[in-house]
């Protein structure tokens, strides 16, 4: 709902502020070279088959990367239950063309009473992006969102930017060629 949003975008900020920054974030959360520079950060929601998780884009000088730190739920019965659970799936720079998928699930008796901190994460370097799609749903014209494909065909689908036009436009500038060249 809009009000849920609203709460979540709210405690995102708040956790930025505590954290130092989104710089500082996302160079605790991912692995960075010394020379990295991160250009830009998008609130927005990476698309799962157990719905939409809230998080953060990063668009860095030398990847693309997602990271969220909200547990996704699912109904057993009538009863809510938390997967706790960390997806990552990171192309590696030495071997461009082995990507990793790592799936390790948490449930336990306390998780399934307590929301525990758990995480979404994606990173893709930017020379292993092969197409970045604007979508707009034709049912509703209002929702919009982003494709991004990796070279090895993994896809990712992210909705909910503020400023999504902008965004399309600079996810879209490393897969355009160097000026000059």
């Amino acid at each position: 709902s809009f009000a849920d949003a609203a709460v979540g975008r709210i405690a995102q900020g708040t956790k930025v502020l505590a954290e130092g920054g989104y710089d500082k974030i996302f160079r605790t959360t991912f692995e960075t070279a010394p020379e990295e520079q991160l250009l830009k950060t998008y609130a927005c929601y990476l698309s799962t088959s157990a719905g939409p998780v809230m998080g953060v884009l990063y668009l860095s000088s030398q990847k693309l990367a997602f990271c969220s730190d909200n547990p996704l739920s699912y109904q057993v019965g009538a009863q809510t239950q938390w997967s706790y659970y960390k997806d990552i799936r990171v192309c590696d720079l030495s071997k461009i063309h082995l990507c990793l998928s790592v799936f390790v699930k948490f449930l336990s008796l306390i998780a399934r009473t307590m929301k525990l901190a758990s995480y979404q994460q994606v990173a893709i370097p930017l020379h292993q992006l092969r197409a970045v799609n604007p979508s707009t749903s034709k049912a509703n014209p209002a929702e919009k969102y982003i494709q991004i494909i990796s070279v090895d065909n993994h896809e990712f689908w992210f909705m909910g930017f503020v400023h999504y036009d902008s965004a399309v436009k600079n996810l879209q500038r490393p897969l355009q060629p160097a000026r000059g060249s």
